[in-house]
């Protein structure tokens, strides 16, 4: 479990994990003959460099399973230590030998490997003078010193006197040399002021030296005095002073957790007043805040006592197979019980003044604008409140509490998590704070915090969920058993609706710990079954389908629905919104008259509200419920007005004509306004609420046609959006309001719509032709039949391309996709009226006009436009073809298949590739069609041949190394030949050379 911050959400990209699944090394053979090579290939860079990344892709293998490692560990060391220590290796073979070591050791961990390097008396001196032979400042061998580094730590460890290896050194004061203790100080003085990672080992090797008892009684007072007076006298202001200060503090961290208290308890005070006065905690280096922490918090441990306080919380038997058997926890239960009733009154102790000093410091350090440090105070926090008394560990724990006020930023909510997770980690936080705590841990789960078009608050999402995984394991079921309804119903939420997939990810692992450790939290089985860690990576999937199972659990359903209706309609991402309203249309089964007579009165207030964005999704879930009850009246042969109140009727009436009122549908809130209340115009068609004759539905017909014709005021961005609400909205509203009985439209409306989006395809304006023409598309048969002489010819018209004109090739393209919602509309009858259906007197002009758009070329500074026309034609052309092919294949003439083929051979030949391959597509459709058959297709037997059936599917068009070998084998047939040809000509002059043939 982790608590991972995220300074502004983003839309993360959906995750797979794999399992690792490797059982041993079974690369050793692999590696060992890598090793073996490296005396052969150490002077090659170009093989050195390959047999290195060889060595690294095998070990990081091994990253998450290092364990596996360990059999082979020292063999390993062995014979990389046998090349380090032959005398003839030359330099660049041993610095390439430590380079392999150091990669080890990254996969292992510097503590698990620095065991194993041999630290017999015999290796101090060689290890110490191959160090100090070292350049510190040659970027290239910095692993060398590291590892040497490492090793002399080791080395360190012997239980003799260093004084019994300075040899003559006493006796011959000819001989100016240092001694041993000296020369290894010396070295990890000089090693702690460089910036690459032997400052870290550096640290590491004055922990295990200094601590050392000889080296203690004689140095250990002037290594501090020169760490105080190192940190005192130098300033980050530069990138030296930093290192310096970074090494000094890392000393001192290392130095305070490896001592023993006694050695050190005299020096803590000053210490300590040399940080304050330093003021380290108010650096500007993230790295300096949190190695202050460090040392600040082993200094509070150094002041106090090693002791486990008697009177913190301790669960009983931690074994799941125990937890899950009944009577094996009321046992324990009861255990615990008697073992705190019998706890006898703590002894008073004195706490040192600076404790309280190094308390605050760490309370401030919770609030940190970097993640590292407030993770280091809060295990500060976890670390000295468990050696305090009683009362003064609960001022800590209150303290901690005042991270979670309104008034603090979303640093100080993460902190306080990870503090509280802690505390409770380690039994410090008694149940009787639960009562305080767990009503915070809710809010911080649904932490979001709004800043500009985006948010903070994952990160104390993500933490929020280790507090309540923390919690799992830290309190026996009784204890949270209080708090489980609103614990699991929290965590639930955060596993189906959080918008972070790593805190959806957390709030699955908690809930999954919580299942397993408390066993209390209802249908943890079932639910987890639904959301496990993995299955929550899709938010689609987590909104619209696992939200409706577990809503299916009573406990679960109203926090699901009220969380969306408080917390998400409202969302600052619109995505987030619109899957909200639609998870509310999925939930809507679960509780038809909470929906109905709560939660519809809640969002009506906010539909008409003055947030843009709460704005917005209410008058989506308005629409989305409203259509979701009418689905469940119409099971049961009821109608939505039986769920519905007259006040929430007249209230879903009313919202266009408040916003309208306010004039909320001008500007940027139009952008969102009127797709929303489209959407919500359809909803409430497709619903038949009872608003025949109402005056709005005048209101909801002049918004459909306002946004028609106003679509060039609105950003490309918004546009199409609008565009299809619209678009959907119009159908439904004709569909529902505009039919005098079934089948036979309202003339007066009829006439007005049709000779007004014709009159639109003639407008000055190219977007407002290209939304009337789409309307005209998407009008219900029976407004179409009667007019479609009046239709077709406008639609046609608006196919042709005029030379010289003024491009208006969104009008045509959308007009040549009209044609064919047309004619789909209203259906084929060979003998039909011209003025009602496709039939023999009006096919043809539709084949011509579009077989005329097939060869618009026109181009502009955007490029070839002409190919939105040409593809929206193929698309129509095969729609049609379909249609009449189905009910009257006679109206077919063979030479406008011979044509409509022909133009589609030529598409196929295109340059570009997604045209290539929608017009490949619909070839092959038309050729392969057999239910029924297209008829008069030239050479069908000879195209079948080049195109068998199976081609559709394995024939990748977007290729033009796979597709051009079938079309160039179309120049064999003597119909296609032209027109292949000039589209491959075409191709030809492209300016890439993927399609040169």
């Amino acid at each position: 479990m982790s608590a991972m911050e995220t300074v502004c959400d983003g839309e993360e990209p959906e995750v797979i994990t794999q399992a690792c699944l490797l059982s041993e090394f079974s690369e050793r053979g692999e590696v060992r003959a890598l090793i073996s090579s490296l005396p052969d290939i150490h002077d090659d860079t170009v093989s050195r460099e390959a047999t290195i990344e060889k060595f690294v892709v095998i070990m990081d293998r091994y990253q998450e399973q290092p364990h596996l490692l360990d059999p082979h560990l020292e063999w390993l060391l062995n014979m990389l230590l046998e090349m380090i220590r032959n005398e003839k290796s030359p330099p660049l073979m041993v610095h390439l030998c430590f380079k392999f070591l150091y990669i080890i050791s990254k996969v292992r961990g510097y503590k698990i490997f620095m065991q194993l390097f041999p630290h017999e008396v015999s290796d101090v001196q060689p290890v110490l003078d191959l160090l100090c032979r070292q350049d510190p400042k040659d970027t290239e061998t910095w692993e060398t010193r590291y590892i040497l580094l490492l090793w002399l730590s080791m080395t360190c460890l012997i239980p003799f006197d260093l004084s019994r290896l300075d040899g003559h050194l006493s006796t011959d004061p000819g001989q100016n040399r240092e001694s041993i203790m000296d020369r290894i100080l010396a070295v990890a003085k000089s090693y702690l002021r460089v910036s690459d990672k032997s400052r870290d080992a550096a640290s590491m090797l004055v922990s295990k030296f200094v601590t050392r008892p000889d080296v203690k009684l004689k140095r250990l007072g002037d290594f501090l005095d020169w760490c105080l007076t190192t940190i005192s006298q130098t300033s980050e202001i530069t990138m030296e002073g930093t290192v310096t200060l970074d090494g000094a503090l890392q000393s001192l961290a290392q130095l305070f957790k490896h001592g023993k208290r006694d050695d050190f308890l005299q020096y803590a005070p000053t210490v300590l007043q040399c940080l304050n006065q330093k003021r380290i905690l108010e650096s500007n280096q993230a790295t300096l805040r949190k190695l202050g922490v460090k040392v600040v918090q082993r200094l509070g441990l150094t002041f106090l006592k090693p002791r486990l306080a008697k009177w913190r919380y301790q669960r009983g038997s931690r074994s799941l197979a125990v937890n899950l058997a009944q009577s094996s926890v009321t046992g324990s239960v009861e255990a615990t019980k008697t073992d705190l009733e019998s706890v006898s009154q703590e002894e008073d102790y004195d706490i040192p003044e600076e404790v309280e000093n190094i308390i605050e410091q760490l309370l401030v350090g919770l609030k940190d604008k970097e993640t590292i440090v407030r993770w280091s105070s809060a295990k500060g926090i976890g670390r000295v409140t468990g050696r305090l008394p009683k009362q003064l560990a609960d001022d800590v724990v209150e303290s901690v509490l005042e991270c979670f006020s309104f008034q603090e930023t979303d640093n100080a909510w993460h902190g306080g998590c990870l503090a509280l997770a802690e505390l409770g980690r380690r039994g410090l936080l008694l149940p009787s704070r639960l009562s305080d705590v767990v009503p915070l841990i809710i809010k911080a789960l649904t932490y979001d915090e709004k800043r500009g078009a985006c948010s903070l608050g994952s990160n104390v999402r993500d933490a929020a969920c280790y507090v309540c995984w923390a919690f799992a394991r830290a309190y026996e079921p009784s204890a949270l058993e209080p708090y489980v309804n609103q614990i699991s119903s929290a965590l639930v939420i955060a596993t189906v609706f959080d918008r972070n997939i790593t805190c959806r990810k957390a709030a699955s692992a908690a809930f999954q710990e919580n299942v397993g450790r408390q066993g209390t939290f209802p249908h943890g089985i079932d639910i987890l079954t639904a959301a496990d860690y993995f299955t929550v990576g899709n938010l689609n999937n987590c909104y619209l389908t696992i939200s409706v199972y577990i809503a299916g659990f009573d406990e679960y359903t109203k926090p699901l629905i009220d969380h969306l209706v408080a917390m998400k309609v409202n969302h600052w991402d619109g995505v987030i919104r619109e899957l909200a309203t639609k998870a509310l249309h999925n939930l809507t089964v679960q509780a038809p008259e909470y929906m109905a007579n709560t939660v519809l009165p809640q969002l009506l207030p906010m539909a008409t509200g003055l947030d843009l964005h709460r704005r917005h999704g209410a008058i989506l879930a308005c629409a989305e419920i409203t259509h979701a009850l009418y689905e469940l009246a119409t099971q049961n042969n009821s109608l939505v007005t039986d769920f519905l109140s007259s006040d929430t009727i007249e209230g879903l009436k009313n919202i266009h004509q408040k916003l309208s009122d306010k004039k909320q549908y001008r500007g940027f809130g139009g952008e969102l306004m009127r797709p929303a209340v489209c959407g919500l115009i359809e909803k409430l068609s497709l619903s038949k609420m009872p608003f025949k004759d109402d005056p709005v539905i005048t209101g909801w017909q002049w918004l459909i046609d306002d946004s028609l014709k106003n679509l060039h005021l609105f950003s490309g961005g918004a546009r199409r959006a609008i565009q299809d609400a619209t678009l959907s909205a119009l159908a439904a509203l004709c569909q529902q309001y505009y039919q005098v009985e079934p089948g036979v439209a309202d003339v007066e409306m009829q006439d007005q719509l049709v000779s007004q989006y014709l009159s639109g395809l003639m407008s000055p304006e190219v977007l407002t032709r290209c939304g009337c023409a789409l309307a005209l598309g998407s009008l219900p048969p029976f407004m179409i039949r009667g007019k479609l002489q009046e239709i077709l010819p406008g639609l046609q018209a608006a196919c042709k391309f005029v030379q010289k004109a003024e491009s208006k090739t969104e009008a045509r393209r959308d007009a040549a996709t009209a044609i064919s919602q047309v004619c789909v509309a209203v259906g084929v009858c060979a003998q039909g009226s011209p003025d009602r259906v496709l039939c023999e007197g009006n096919i043809r002009p539709v084949y011509e006009a579009l077989l005329g758009s097939m060869n618009d070329y026109s181009t502009d500074s955007r490029g070839d436009v002409g190919a939105w026309v040409r593809a929206a034609a193929m698309s129509s052309l095969m729609d049609v073809t379909l249609l009449v092919v189905a009910s009257a294949p006679e109206l077919l003439s063979p030479d406008l298949v011979q044509r409509m083929m022909c133009c589609l051979a030529q598409q196929a030949a295109e340059k570009i590739d997604r045209y290539r391959a929608h017009a490949g597509t619909v070839f092959l459709r038309l050729l392969h069609s057999t239910d029924p058959a297209v008829p008069h297709i030239p050479h069908r037997e000879e195209l079948l041949s080049i195109f068998p059936p199976e081609t559709g599917i394995s024939l990748n068009w977007n290729a033009a190394s796979q597709a051009f070998p079938h079309i160039t084998q179309l120049l064999r047939l003597h119909q296609y030949q032209y027109h292949t040809l000039l589209g491959l000509t075409v191709s030809v002059g492209g300016l890439t050379e993927s399609t040169e043939l």
